[in-house]
């Protein structure tokens, strides 16, 4: 086995982590209750594991390398996802689009919920995928940040485009291209996630927030505007703001935003920097306007009236959660299968009225609207073309880079 140099996570790194694992996007509203009872000692076991062994900073030569694929004489594929992100049955003893996939293909599947938080999986299914072994899964769902590192490392097996043709047809262009996986050669999207503006128009005074600049500037919101715990989305839609390229940024860039958004906490414009905890305080009404996630809005509007969502005018931040096959996992051309099926514009839309993402699937709003009108025509599930264009990312960081920048971005939230 070839050995390597663990790569040591900063203090500032594991302090992100643990902000995201405690209130941020490893504790996104819709799947927080059901991650909450196990989540604690997982994610902090997992901390540990890559505070202490440290991740290497460079791929193995002969880590990736293809497994022998069984799927021919071994009809299965196990599947590792969050909760609550895949369709279940109205008695839920069953997983519909799963069991049509195997009354069609006779793949049997094996669905395991046990991703609590990017991290946590990470550290593990890092040894395995270190010492060149089957992790046991054939088909993983993680965070775009950590789909780039697991590609990066050598970790995850390049995908038969042969196996893929709906998924290569009908990948929405906003997800096509990745920096950290052109083409999609590793990959594909299993939903989108938008940080949008949020704002309680009872709160406002009936009037609208549509910008970071108003989030920041307006008077009338001081003390009551919120920014979120997660440097990516929050210097993400102040770059925007500032018309910058989240996706081209400089050091120069970086400092501009912090600079921005230190102003408004220093003349108390900003109440605070939340995880997804600020969804009870724009509820009540406590917090006016806010840069927040779109899956928590829409859970917010069933609700309560009031609460509205804007995309500004210089665009705002998606980031995706990704479906990729595992080094030396025995079962990629079933697990290229089963991708390939969800990018079916009827099979997609059935999964997009259950979990209530950005589908990343083109030509599935008739479908959907079959399930559900109301859910065809939110722009926050399915983005029409003039929001679809004003999706940006967060650019892929190196090790320095994001050490640097979590260290900075600490410091602005008092974290």
């Amino acid at each position: 086995m070839e050995s390597y140099e663990p790569e040591r996570l900063s203090s500032a790194q594991l302090a992100a982590m643990r902000r995201s694992l405690n209130s941020g996007r490893g504790a996104l509203t819709r799947r927080s209750l059901l991650r909450a009872s196990g989540m604690g000692a997982l994610a902090l076991g997992g901390m540990a594991t890559l505070g202490a062994c440290g991740i290497p900073p460079a791929k193995r030569a002969d880590a990736g390398a293809p497994s022998d694929d069984r799927s021919a004489e071994e009809k299965e594929v196990t599947f590792s996802n969050w909760t609550e992100y895949m369709d279940v049955s109205e008695d839920e003893k069953g997983r519909p689009t799963l069991e049509a996939f195997t009354k069609r293909t006779g793949i049997r599947v094996k669905y395991t919920e046990d991703i609590n938080d990017n991290v946590e999986f990470f550290g593990k299914i890092k040894p395995q995928l270190a010492a060149g072994q089957n992790t046991g899964r054939d088909l993983i769902c993680v965070t775009d940040w950590l789909a780039a590192r697991i590609i990066r490392l050598g970790w995850a097996q390049k995908l038969d485009p042969s196996n893929l043709p709906h998924a290569f047809a009908n990948v929405s262009a906003q997800f096509r291209t990745p920096d950290w996986d052109p083409g999609r050669a590793y990959s594909y999207p299993w939903t989108g996630i938008p940080t949008v503006i949020a704002y309680n128009v009872k709160a406002t005074g009936g009037r609208k927030v549509d910008s970071v600049t108003q989030l920041l500037d307006d008077p009338k919101l001081k003390g009551r505007v919120s920014f979120l715990s997660e440097m990516r989305d929050t210097i993400g839609m102040t770059l925007l703001d500032q018309g910058k390229d989240p996706g081209k940024f400089t050091d120069t860039d970086f400092d501009g935003a912090i600079g921005r958004l230190q102003k408004a906490v220093d003349k108390k414009q900003i109440r605070r920097f939340t995880g997804n905890d600020y969804t009870a305080d724009l509820s009540k009404g406590d917090i006016a306007a806010c840069v927040g996630w779109a899956g928590d809005i829409i859970q917010l509007q069933a609700d309560n009236p009031d609460i509205r969502f804007a995309i500004p005018a210089a665009g705002y931040i998606t980031s995706s959660d990704n479906l990729l096959v595992p080094a030396q996992a025995r079962h990629k051309t079933n697990a290229e299968k089963l991708i390939d099926y969800y990018y079916e514009p009827p099979v997609a839309a059935q999964l997009a009225a259950y979990i209530n993402y950005v589908c990343p699937v083109d030509g599935v709003r008739d479908e959907l609207a079959k399930i559900d009108e109301s859910m065809a025509s939110n722009t926050l599930i399915l983005p029409d073309k003039e929001m679809a264009a004003k999706s940006r990312s967060f650019r892929s960081l190196s090790t320095k880079e994001e050490t640097a920048y979590e260290e900075k971005f600490a410091k602005l939230i008092g974290a």
